[in-house]
C-alpha cells in the first residue's frame, strides 16, 4: 500500500511521522520547497512532489492524505477521488455543506474510501463512552457538554467553532447517533479578528438529548472536557489528563439525592492520530465504510453550517 502526503505543514508533519511509522509512506507533496528538501532528508528513498497535482500522476500512489487548508479540501480531495485514489482528508471536510456533498457523491460514484480525520472519535475513550452509555449504567442521558479553552492560535480565516469546535461536533454526533433537531448559538468577538474568537452553543435532539459547546481561543486556563449526565450518574472526560471518571451521583424521581462516590473508570490513549490512521488504511483494505466516512462528516459540516448562522443571527440583536 502507497500513500502520498499532501501537506506537509504543523499537522501534516504528525500525519507523515505515522504513516511512516506504519510503514506505508510513499511519497510527501509540499510547495514550500525548503520544507519539502527537509522531508527528503528525513525520509530518503520517500518519493518528493512540489506539486500534489504530480503526486496524483505517481504510480506511487494508492492513497492520499490531505493536510492543507480547509480552502484547498474540495479541489484536491476532488481530483484524488477522480484518479482513482482513497482519500483521507483532515477536518473539517471543507467550509461547506454542497462541496461535501458533492465529494460524497463522488467518492460513492467512484468507489472510494474517503474518510475525514475526526480525531477525537478514534480516541478510545470517546468509543468506551458511547458503549458505557449505551449499556445503561448511567441511566437515560440527558445532556453533553463540551468544553475547549485555552489561549489558542487565533485565527481570522475561520470563527473559533470552525476551527476547535469541530472536534466537539462531530463527537457529539457520534455519542447522540442524530443530528440535532435545534441549533441555538452565540459568538462573542474580543480580538478584533472580525470573526467569533468565542461561540456558546446549544443543540436539541429529537431523542430528547440537550447538547452544549463552549469554544475559545481566549481563555485563562486549558480546558478540555465532556460531560455526560444521566438519570443514574454522570461521566466526565478529560482530554488533558485522558481519564473518563465516573461520578455516582443523581437526583431521583423523589428529588432525594444520592451521592455513591466517583472513580476513574477508563484511560485513554497518546496516540489516536496512528489509530485513525490505521483506520483509514483498514478501510482501504476491506472496503466498508470508515467511522469517520463522508457522510458523517458531512452531518458535521452541516451543523456547523446551523451554527454559524445562529450565531450570526444572534449577533444582530
Amino acid at each position: 500500500m502507497r500513500v502520498v502526503a499532501i501537506g506537509a505543514g504543523a499537522w501534516g508533519k504528525n500525519i507523515i511521522r505515522n504513516l511512516d511509522e506504519l510503514g506505508v509512506l510513499a511519497g510527501i507533496a509540499e510547495g514550500n520547497t525548503e520544507r519539502l528538501n527537509g522531508y527528503g532528508e528525513q525520509y530518503p528513498g520517500v518519493s518528493l512532489f512540489e506539486d500534489w497535482r504530480a503526486a496524483l500522476e505517481s504510480a506511487d500512489c494508492d492513497a492520499v492524505t490531505i493536510a492543507t487548508p480547509t480552502p484547498s479540501h474540495f479541489e484536491i480531495a476532488m481530483a484524488a477521488i477522480e484518479a482513482g485514489k482513497d482519500v483521507f482528508v483532515e477536518k473539517p471536510l471543507t467550509h461547506s455543506s454542497g462541496e461535501a456533498r458533492q465529494l460524497v457523491d463522488a467518492a460513492r460514484h467512484n468507489n472510494a474510501i474517503l474518510m475525514v480525520g475526526h480525531l477525537l472519535i478514534y480516541q478510545p475513550a470517546i468509543a468506551w463512552i458511547r458503549d458505557y452509555v449505551a449499556s445503561g449504567e448511567i441511566g437515560e442521558l440527558f445532556s453533553i457538554r463540551h468544553e475547549r479553552l485555552n489561549l489558542g492560535r487565533a485565527r481570522s480565516a475561520e470563527n473559533v467553532i470552525w476551527d476547535i469546535g469541530v472536534h466537539d461536533m462531530a463527537v457529539m454526533l457520534y455519542l447522540v447517533g442524530e443530528a440535532p433537531e435545534r441549533v441555538r448559538g452565540t459568538g462573542h468577538r474580543m480580538l478584533g479578528l472580525g470573526v467569533e474568537d468565542e461561540v456558546h452553543v446549544h443543540l436539541e435532539f429529537g431523542n430528547g438529548v440537550r447538547g452544549n459547546i463552549h469554544t475559545s481561543w481566549l481563555w485563562p486556563e486549558t480546558d478540555r472536557r465532556t460531560i455526560l449526565r444521566g438519570s443514574r450518574g454522570m461521566l466526565v472526560y478529560d482530554e488533558v489528563a485522558q481519564t473518563v471518571t465516573l461520578h455516582r451521583r443523581w437526583i431521583d424521581a423523589e428529588l432525594q439525592n444520592h451521592d455513591e462516590g466517583s472513580e476513574v473508570v477508563h484511560r485513554g490513549d497518546g496516540q489516536p492520530l496512528k489509530l485513525e490512521l490505521q483506520h483509514f488504511l483498514d478501510r482501504i483494505v476491506d472496503r466498508e465504510p470508515a467511522r469517520s466516512d463522508g457522510e458523517s462528516a458531512l452531518a458535521v459540516v452541516e451543523t456547523l453550517e446551523r451554527i454559524n448562522a445562529a450565531v450570526q443571527e444572534s449577533s444582530r440583536y
